[in-house]
């Protein structure tokens, strides 16, 4: 089970086999012996490593509960924030950042922790890819489609989520701007240039969607990867955005900004963390889980 668990984890024969501190034939030959049991194959050779079967995909979370059970059971993990020892990558976009990073450095600091936090540029609206090939260790932010689909899909999406934390989206103008003295309309909003912040680069975002469902546009003229960026290009022109509310504050032009409320109805933003199942047990991954719940909690 331990081998069927690393090979899942790092595909490929000769990683796990260096993580187990095994030979490579001692992991395949654990491998076949697992194969006979099962009665069918779990991994196909591919240029690319191994690739696991349906049967591997849908057997990997009730191996990974079961072996973390009795890894708890026999020797449960400790984790000393203060050893220096460890570091967690966070996937998130500039906005999610600006509301998390100060309150949880408050709580590590208080408890002087010595962990070391990188955060990772969010670039998708899907980071289900960038979590199960081992890039980051979570994603934290509004995933829509991704949350949905590992709701659908259990523990067998391979992946964990936990709520931590819902805003709203709101449009937001310069002071002085034309739309500014008034409720915002939906002809306004379309009739005026916008500002369109997008992770990947796509030309339209989960606005256009919204509009494409009431049948009406609006002429993107602008489009960024950050929020921050955002607040800043529309202080200083006539172009409208769209930013979490909570957001507004941390662009450091809230001054110069006016919001208005949306003239069409959109979804809460719900902000998730994400996390792969093999780091579900793991200690410190949990550790710090518990200090973003903190986090979100002391900013709600």
């Amino acid at each position: 089970m331990r081998v069927f668990d690393r090979v899942m984890a790092d595909g490929s024969l000769t990683r796990a086999a260096a993580e187990l501190a095994m030979t490579q034939p001692a992991v395949s030959h654990a491998l076949k012996r697992l194969h006979t049991a099962v009665g069918e194959a779990l991994f196909v050779r591919t240029a690319f490593g191994m690739k696991p079967t349906a049967r591997a995909e849908a057997l990997w979370p009730l191996v990974r509960d079961a072996l973390t059970s009795l890894q708890d059971a026999l020797a449960p993990e400790r984790f000393d924030p203060r050893a220096g020892n460890a570091t967690f990558r966070l996937a998130m976009a500039d906005a999610t950042a600006a509301m998390l990073t100060p309150p949880l450095m408050a709580l590590l600091q208080a408890e002087r922790a010595r962990v070391g936090l990188r955060v990772l540029p969010l670039t998708t609206r899907d980071p289900r890819r960038l979590l199960l090939q081992g890039e980051a260790d979570m994603a934290i932010g509004h995933f829509p489609v991704a949350v949905a689909a590992l709701t659908a899909e259990g523990p067998s999406s391979g992946l964990r989520q936990q709520h931590l934390y819902e805003s709203r989206y709101v449009c937001v103008m310069r002071r002085g701007h034309p739309l500014a003295e008034r409720a915002l309309t939906l002809d306004d909003y379309c009739a005026a240039e916008h500002l369109l912040v997008s992770f990947s680069g796509r030309p339209q975002g989960l606005m256009d969607q919204a509009l494409a469902a009431l049948g009406r546009r609006r002429r993107i003229v602008l489009t960024v990867n950050q929020f921050f960026t955002a607040g800043r290009v529309v202080s200083r022109s006539d172009l409208l955005t769209v930013l979490p509310a909570h957001f507004v504050p941390a662009t450091g032009y809230a001054d110069q900004l006016v919001t208005r409320e949306l003239p069409f109805q959109m979804d809460p933003v719900s902000v998730q963390m994400l996390w792969p199942l093999r780091l579900d047990a793991d200690a410190g991954q949990r550790w710090l889980r518990e200090r973003l719940l903190k986090a979100a909690a002391a900013e709600a």
